[in-house]
């Protein structure tokens, strides 16, 4: 039942999707959803927790496998990009209608953002190895990345390796000038007057 209206509010958006869709696609009466979940809100809720514990812990397992914290962040990038290009349906749901429906939806998305940038701020501050800007830096990478999944997997087409190694090296760039201890401010860049 869950598959299905997984499948059913991704390619639909919630506002189109029905209970009526989403009990047949799942092969059961609409009023067994019913006695499931008793409405369209909390089935959409529930849709939206469970797919965001199955991102995270893809991603979480892909990052505390241990490693240098460049490897761990291109392996969690990998395995973000992944996931979100084998489950467009889940991505949709997470990436998509879920902020566009507002509360209570929006909290429910943010709160498995907030867990990704949590994650990326520890490797952050690995990498840094010194003082910066960490959940600065991790927000900046989890919008990157948020974005760069909704491209790759709409009218760019990319694979995840691409998308992961593209967002790598833009980030990896910044951060190694954190690691060399240089100032990242871009008034003090080369090409600054």
């Amino acid at each position: 039942m869950m598959d299905a209206a997984v499948l059913t509010f991704g390619r639909r958006g919630y506002q189109a999707a029905s209970m009526d869709d989403i009990a047949e696609l799942a092969g059961v009466s609409k009023p067994l959803v019913y006695l499931y979940l008793r409405s369209k809100e909390e089935l959409f809720t529930a849709c939206i927790r469970r797919e965001a514990e199955a991102l995270l812990a893809v991603v979480a397992s892909a990052v505390e496998g241990g490693g240098a914290a460049q490897d761990r962040l291109r392996a969690g990038l990998l395995a973000f990009f992944s996931y979100t290009a084998e489950h467009p349906d889940a991505w949709a749901v997470l990436g998509r209608q879920a902020r566009a429906q507002g509360e209570p939806f929006a909290t429910q998305a943010e709160r498995m953002r907030a867990e990704v940038a949590a994650y990326v701020a520890r490797l952050v501050r690995a990498a840094a190895q010194g003082p910066c800007d960490a959940e600065g830096l991790a927000q900046a990478l989890v919008g990157a990345a948020e974005s760069l999944a909704n491209w790759a997997n709409g009218e760019g087409a990319v694979a995840p390796r691409q998308a992961a190694e593209t967002l790598m090296t833009l980030v990896w760039t910044g951060l190694g000038a954190l690691t060399a201890g240089m100032d990242a401010d871009l008034s003090k860049s080369p090409a600054a007057p």
